[in-house]
């Protein structure tokens, strides 16, 4: 693949081609992952710049272990955002640098690459458009409405008022989750997020035109059809466009790729580059909480099963991939269980250090008593998404990985009982959640916590937590809580749960979704204080009311100790 790039750069007199993780949709898990073709690199976000004579990967801090070993021989490994393609091209005379305008946003393009060099379009499609196979796995459904809480039509009329408000006569809703999110639809064109991919433009008579493949449309067509949406297939956009009246559109600058911002750009003004759905999506409403409320309890039976079975099994006969499909085995005992959330992360010893390391057969690791495991890992049921870390032990461990292992937890406990009325946003939060590590110079290279979406994706905005999110957080936002520390070639510890922001607007307070049992035989309770210590008490507490009506007498004698 790399050789077909080079050639398309001679043939088209260039000096270089760029090339994304994402598709047309800008998802972060798609079915085609172009930087594993490239570079053989499995990440879910990177960067790829070829040149004539170099070749470069670009990864945050999540995963510069994993491109060394994955790509390093091929290219050159740089992490963003200590380095950028700016800083690689501003060595050179200004080259010229092909893209595929279907695939970038021009918030990417300024980002990676300022005015450092000459930016091209180049209208090629180097991976081949696949023909898509319609079948019943990948037929678009509707969701009831007593199941999300509110119908459709409910959220078509308060993004009406929102675009009408700020004087808008068009809105290209170009993320497939926000269409599903308006039309309680779902689907399955992601690996694992019950999503299907569509994009819309609404306007501000509740008409809705939609984009995609209409045969997946048919077994929902007809209820669609009723609400004033039109169906088209993706190609049939332009033509749609401008038969379109007004003046005014918003776009997503995330998801609206630089080839249909220049075509609405062609008839009308951008007026506004964030699409309005993403925050009311961020916010749940009381049935979806409860429905992922239930969900997390059915998640943590089937992880707190898989912990005791680990715990009285022979280690030494187990490897990371035994692992995984064990762990999946209890989570397929409910019937409400679809599929994983994302690929499940079984990191034993040094692999723990990867940050979003995933399994395969070359780098599958047995098991050892002396190793830790870091096991992440969710669930896809019905209704809800679920995402949880832990770090196990199998064997006494020393004061200094226990020492590690405490400074992460308090940092966990800091965010989890954090006042958010004080605290404000996820900036300030991932300050607090680092809190404890720095104050002995450790750190962690990844943020402390991402949005989780309603029977969605596993990772969903715009609220977060890390240095560079400064969303009001808001009553009703799902977010996991998940700081670490990573020693290279030694080992990880993370811990993970997902929390929701309950109370009232005077005192907002985080609620724990995740109730798993911790690592306590990696706890060094004299680096705790009384308030983290109840914390902890009262945590294993609530986990064993919750999940022992669902556990054996092997398993509920075992819980009960731990409290």
């Amino acid at each position: 693949m790399i050789n077909k790039i080079k050639n398309l750069i001679i043939s088209k007199n260039l000096d270089g081609y760029i090339i994304p993780k994402n598709d047309e949709f800008f998802t972060e898990y798609s079915k085609t992952n172009k930087l594993h073709i490239v570079a053989n690199f499995t990440g879910s976000a990177g960067f790829i710049l070829i040149l004539k004579k170099t070749n470069h990967l670009f990864v945050d801090g999540r995963y510069t272990i994993q491109a060394k070993l994955q790509s390093g021989r091929r290219f050159n490994i740089h992490e963003i955002p200590y380095i950028w393609p700016k800083d690689i091209l501003r060595n050179y005379k200004k080259k010229n640098i092909g893209f595929d305008p279907k695939i970038f946003t021009k918030d990417t393009l300024k980002l990676y690459f300022d005015n450092a060099c000459n930016l091209l379009p180049i209208n090629t499609d180097l991976f081949g458009n696949k023909v898509e196979i319609i079948n019943k796995e990948n037929l678009v459904y509707s969701i009831k409405n007593s199941i999300v809480g509110e119908s459709s039509y409910s959220k078509i009329k308060r993004l009406n008022k929102i675009i009408k408000r700020e004087k808008i006569d068009n809105l290209y809703i170009s993320s497939n989750e926000n269409i599903c999110w308006l039309l309680n639809i779902r689907g399955k064109d992601l690996p694992n997020s019950p999503v299907t991919n569509f994009q819309a433009i609404f306007n501000t008579k509740n008409e809705i035109f939609l984009f995609g493949n209409i045969k997946k449309l048919k077994n929902i067509e007809k209820k669609l059809s009723n609400r004033k949406i039109f169906f088209f297939e993706k190609n049939k956009f332009f033509q749609v466009l401008i038969s379109l009246k007004g003046k005014f559109f918003c776009i997503d600058n995330k998801t609206c790729s630089i080839l249909n911002e220049n075509l609405i750009a062609s008839k009308f003004v951008i007026k506004k580059r964030t699409d309005p759905i993403y925050n009311l999506k961020s916010i749940k409403n009381k049935i979806e909480i409860k429905n992922m409320i239930d969900v997390h309890i059915k998640d943590g039976v089937a992880v707190t099963k898989f912990i005791h079975w680990i715990k009285n099994s022979n280690v030494y006969r187990l490897d990371e991939i035994k692992v995984e499909k064990k762990l999946e085995s209890f989570r397929k005992q409910n019937k409400n269980y679809l599929f994983p959330s994302f690929d499940t992360i079984a990191g034993s010893g040094p692999n723990g250090a990867i940050i979003h390391y995933r399994s395969n057969k070359n780098s599958n690791r047995k098991l050892n008593k002396k190793h830790l495991l870091l096991l992440d890992s969710g669930g896809q049921y019905k209704w809800g998404t679920t995402d949880v870390t832990r770090t196990i032990s199998f064997n006494k461990p020393s004061k200094k990985i226990k020492e590690f292992y405490t400074r992460v937890l308090k940092g966990h406990i800091a965010v989890v009982t954090s006042k958010i009325n004080k605290i404000e946003n996820g900036h300030n939060l991932d300050k607090l959640a680092r809190k404890n590590l720095n104050s002995v110079n450790l750190n962690y290279s990844h943020g402390t916590g991402h949005g989780v979406g309603f029977f969605m994706n596993v990772h969903e905005g715009p609220q977060s937590i890390s240095k560079n999110n400064f969303v009001k957080l808001e009553k009703g936002m799902v977010i996991s809580n998940e700081p670490g520390f990573y020693l290279e070639n030694k080992f990880g510890i993370r811990i993970e749960n997902l929390i929701y922001i309950n109370g009232d607007i005077k005192n907002l307070f985080f609620s724990n979704l995740t109730f798993v049992p911790l690592e306590k035989d990696l706890i060094d309770e004299s680096l705790l204080t009384k308030k983290e210590k109840d914390y902890i008490f009262n945590y294993h507490l609530e986990t064993y009311s919750k999940l022992s009506p669902y556990l054996n007498n092997k398993e509920r004698k075992w819980l009960a100790k731990l409290i």
